[in-house]
């Protein structure tokens, strides 16, 4: 047996490896199926916690299903799952056809998150690594995601287990999105998710400021709060493109606790026009650009 979702010889389950059992070799060649069958895959990272990945993964994902794109979205945080509760999913199950998981689908994306398999929001999940590897290995292996032109993967914080098993497991056609605030405590951090990604060989698209000032919810003029500046010069520093910077609105708190995405919800403001310009890079992976994004 051998992955037929594709005809490509370098296919990295075209053949059986060394030492490989044949249950093994079936169960990478499951896995690549899926694999093949997604153009490119995005994962949010950050060093530090706190600074809005699940926002940006969410509002990143919606606005390329508005752009007319196949998405899916995969939360992988295993101890703090909040994807659902941003697209208002906390009460939605999981259906299992055959031997696969339906991810659940929101206007156009289809989501996948532990949380959709808790009895309640306020269980916690104490795993240890090998676990939660298990777990992220059944969410890309075992999920009925199809065709799609991203999967966008909302990780947790740091440069451990679940980054690392999901980076591992993707392979080809994976990239980072690493998302900061305008703190030099959290810039430090950020610098080892940018080290990671280059230990890992994963072309990394860009960084995206968070909280990068507040936007007057009358006028829409931002007042910087925290100091200017930082993220574009670790960016210059580090030789990563700077995507853009997102500032603290009140609105993007609003969507989020009401279950909505952002940029759909609230479109023609200001700060959703920062957020589709930050998009535009990643629309360009389709235009066959990446040597130009990520060089």
């Amino acid at each position: 047996m051998n992955c037929d979702s594709c005809k490509s010889s370098d296919c990295t389950a075209s053949v059986r490896k060394e030492n490989e059992t044949e249950s093994e070799f079936q169960d990478r060649c499951r896995l690549q199926s899926k694999l093949c069958r997604i153009r490119h895959k995005i994962i949010v990272l950050s060093g530090k916690g706190g600074v809005g990945k699940s926002t940006v993964a969410v509002n990143l994902a919606a606005a390329l299903v508005l752009e007319g794109k196949k998405v899916g979205l995969l939360d992988a945080d295993i101890h703090g799952p909040s994807v659902p509760t941003m697209l208002g999913l906390e009460h939605q199950q999981v259906l299992q056809t055959d031997d696969e998981l339906l991810p659940v689908d929101t206007d156009g994306l289809k989501v996948m998150s532990l949380g959709f398999l808790l009895q309640s929001q306020n269980d916690a999940v104490i795993w240890r690594g090998p676990m939660k590897a298990t777990v992220l290995k059944q969410f890309l292996q075992d999920v009925q995601w199809g065709d799609l032109d991203y999967l966008i993967i909302d990780s947790p914080p740091g440069t451990g287990d679940e980054p690392l098993s999901i980076c591992q497991m993707t392979g080809p056609g994976t990239y980072a999105v690493i998302v900061t605030t305008p703190q030099k405590v959290a810039a430090v951090d950020v610098r080892k998710s940018i080290t990671f990604c280059g230990q890992l060989h994963i072309p990394i698209l860009g960084i995206v400021e968070n909280m990068s000032g507040f936007a007057c919810p009358k006028c829409g003029e931002v007042t910087h709060i925290l100091p200017a500046g930082i993220s574009m010069e670790m960016a210059e520093e580090m030789r990563v493109r700077f995507l853009g910077a997102i500032p603290i609105d009140p609105k993007i708190a609003l969507a989020c606790d009401n279950g909505q995405a952002f940029i759909r919800h609230f479109a023609s403001t200001g700060t959703a026009m920062i957020m589709r310009d930050i998009v535009q890079p990643i629309l360009e992976l389709d235009a066959d650009r990446i040597n130009e994004i990520v060089n």
